[in-house]
């Protein structure tokens, strides 16, 4: 089946933390050919757009414009301005999420902001915990970036952005609105932007949990890479079957 249109991940699908992934180099160089569009939507949150870009180019040969990167940072913030409760904004983050926040006109405020946004931070504190959670319990929309409860690193799996939004939860009785993959904001938005419908477009990722079930929880054809975090003993017993599995990216026939 052909798509006019993909949403990638990155990490595990397109490189594996700082070594590449050539399939998938090859991948985008196929789509850069036949001119079809695609959007890399990413969970992460620790670099701006142009940081990422910047990394696929140098380290990883891969050169795309800025444009083509949608992260759950942007993701926020078009979610904060569309929901338009004001611009005072409190963030656990790091510099990525908050320049991203503040440089599209949101003001730090930890006494009484309009939002409390929540993303990895490996600088976390108890300090930043309970501002959070004070501010939440005063009335602030509690927005969480991501609900990665992990991140693969090299020495294993280190708390990720979910674990902290899970603490936060547990602190303030009250859930948030999630903005990464698997839920819907980033991938409607992300559509929007390719101006493609759910059922032109084909979501490629390494990670079923988000990558593969923000697919199947959006109606969106998903292709299962097994170069990163599923792995193919995982196939057989997923709750709902991928639409296409391959192996390397180089398998699949644009």
């Amino acid at each position: 089946m052909s798509y006019k249109g993909y949403l990638i991940d990155l990490d595990g699908t397109i490189y594996l933390g700082n070594e590449p992934i050539e399939a998938g180099r090859r991948f985008i160089e196929r789509l850069q050919e036949k001119e079809i569009p695609f959007m890399f939507v990413t969970n992460n949150t620790t670099k701006t757009p142009k940081a990422v870009k910047e990394k696929l180019a140098t380290t990883f040969q891969i050169k795309v414009p800025e444009e083509t990167i949608y992260t759950a940072t942007l993701a926020t913030v078009d979610y904060m301005k569309e929901l338009n409760l004001g611009n005072q904004v409190y963030v656990i983050g790091e510099s990525g999420l908050k320049e991203g926040i503040f440089e599209s006109g949101f003001e730090l405020n930890e006494t009484n902001p309009d939002y409390v946004v929540v993303g990895l931070d490996s600088d976390i504190s108890y300090d930043k915990l309970k501002i959070a959670t004070l501010a939440i319990r005063k009335g602030a929309y509690f927005i969480g970036t991501n609900p990665d409860k992990n991140l693969p690193t090299d020495e294993g799996l280190t708390p990720g952005a979910g674990s902290f939004i899970k603490l936060i939860e547990t602190s303030t009785q009250q859930k948030s609105t999630i903005m990464g993959k698997p839920e819907s904001i980033i991938m409607e938005k992300a559509l929007a932007k390719l101006e493609l419908s759910k059922k032109d477009v084909l979501m490629v990722g390494d990670n079923y949990d988000t990558d593969i079930c923000a697919g199947i929880n959006n109606d969106i054809d998903s292709l299962l890479v097994l170069t990163g975090f599923t792995k193919k003993e995982d196939v057989s017993s997923l709750p709902v079957a991928p639409t296409h599995v391959v192996n390397s990216l180089d398998e699949w026939i644009i």
